[in-house]
């Protein structure tokens, strides 16, 4: 966790997601309109395929994206859990007069870490999208979701 490299990772990271946001922007700007006579040859046969393939790819990003939302919401309640203990013990090694300070704080981790759920994951991240207007209509049903992330672990 703490290996010096977690800036790294995390250009490398917004990196790739340029990357990914640029092809994603080529790809869909591709437009072929073959005729009837021209439906079933090679090239646009292929062309199909391309965009079979790039509707998968709404599917595997809104997954990732709800993949790395759990992590994060997960992540930032240990983070408030160790800030909180660091607050009780004040640098002091843990006694029993701490018991129940350090008690109640793994009490409120666990209920935060509960209350993380798949449903509510997912609730958030379309809520913020439908609040930011953004083109959800072909987004992945949280079963399909879960089915594929849990392919994925």
């Amino acid at each position: 966790m703490a290996d010096g490299l977690n800036t790294a990772r995390a250009m490398r990271v917004a990196e790739i997601m340029q990357d990914f946001k640029n092809i994603q922007m080529r790809i869909s700007s591709i437009r072929a309109n073959p005729s009837a006579e021209e439906y079933n040859e090679d090239g646009f046969v292929v062309l199909r395929q391309c965009v079979s393939a790039a509707q998968q790819i709404i599917l595997d990003a809104s997954v990732r994206r709800f993949m790395a939302q759990k992590i994060y919401l997960r992540a930032a309640a240990a983070l408030r859990w160790a800030s909180n203990r660091n607050a009780i013990l004040q640098g002091a090694p843990p006694s029993p007069g701490h018991a129940p300070a350090l008690q109640q704080i793994r009490n409120t981790l666990r209920t935060e870490l509960a209350s993380i759920t798949d449903a509510r994951v997912e609730a958030c991240l379309r809520q913020a999208d439908t609040n930011a207007g953004k083109y959800i209509q072909e987004d992945p049903s949280l079963a399909v979701i879960q089915r594929m992330a849990g392919r994925d672990r």
